[in-house]
């Protein structure tokens, strides 16, 4: 029998489920968070591949609602009553809100990275691009294929054109090859499909992180303010020269981010068993 969702599991202790973005995979944000949680003993990472992405057929999938059900599906079957933590990053940020709404009572704790709160493209608050570092030189000596890969370059110096190509070319192409465009592209491209169809207004007391970034260009970060009330026990963080695919050359805040939320689970969970 194929399994409901493909999941690559690291470690032992208590599950982390962490979910990607869209037309990603699990590996996407195993380059970010593993160098942070191998050396954080006692969890048990799960990367997902969601449905037309990575290794999970798309299986007939017509919206972001059936998506949000396999990821059901895959909870019960997988991780039944286990308490357990979520992080989810943009789509995959949407759907990690989802997920712990539903399961109030078993998640205890969430990090959501630059989260999709507006699924419409059209009413995003966003700010136009504008580099935060320029070295016209720099830019002017990129290769044109490269130049077409990159895209606007928020800073211009050559560790960040690296770490970006890089980011590229080891995660991002990849995904992209492996996803099912037939399936993902008629969702994305309708927001009635690309929207849950469950309202998110239930507050979540658990500890949580929010970290988006400054120049993100694709879901901003103003409409993820919102989330403030919604998350009583969250950090919410705007990085400067964070763009929709932070972190690139500046791993040091993010992983200090993601250790303090760490820690504050433990906090939450040694207080619940109490």
């Amino acid at each position: 029998m194929e399994p409901i969702l493909y999941a690559h599991e690291i470690g032992e202790g208590l599950p982390i489920l962490i979910i990607h973005g869209w037309q990603l995979e699990g590996k996407a944000d195993e380059v970010d968070f593993e160098p942070i949680f191998s050396k954080t003993p006692g969890l048990r990472r799960i990367y997902v591949d969601l449905p037309g992405m990575g290794r999970t057929p798309a299986n007939n999938i017509k919206n972001l609602d059936d998506i949000y059900d396999r990821l059901v599906q895959f909870i019960d079957s997988r991780l039944g009553t286990s308490r357990f933590l979520l992080i989810g990053s943009s789509c995959g940020g949407y759907l990690a809100r989802a997920i712990a709404q539903k399961y109030n009572g078993q998640v205890d704790g969430l990090l959501l990275r630059v989260p999709l709160t507006e699924p419409e493209d059209s009413k995003r608050d966003l700010d136009p691009f504008k580099p935060v570092l320029t070295n016209e030189e720099l830019i002017s000596n990129i290769p044109p294929k490269d130049k077409e890969l990159l895209g606007d370059v928020l800073v211009q110096t050559p560790a960040y054109v690296n770490a970006l190509k890089t980011k590229f070319e080891d995660v991002y192409l990849p995904a992209e090859k492996a996803s099912d465009s037939d399936a993902l592209d008629p969702i994305r491209g309708d927001p009635r499909r690309y929207r849950l169809s469950i309202s998110l207004d239930a507050k979540f007391f658990a500890p949580t992180l929010i970290v988006c970034g400054r120049q993100d260009g694709s879901v901003g970060y103003r409409d993820s303010l919102r989330l403030l009330e919604l998350y009583p026990r969250s950090t919410y963080v705007v990085l400067d020269r964070g763009m929709h695919g932070l972190p690139i050359d500046e791993h040091g805040v993010f992983g200090a981010l993601v250790r303090d939320w760490v820690v504050r689970v433990e906090e939450w969970r040694h207080r619940l068993a109490a």
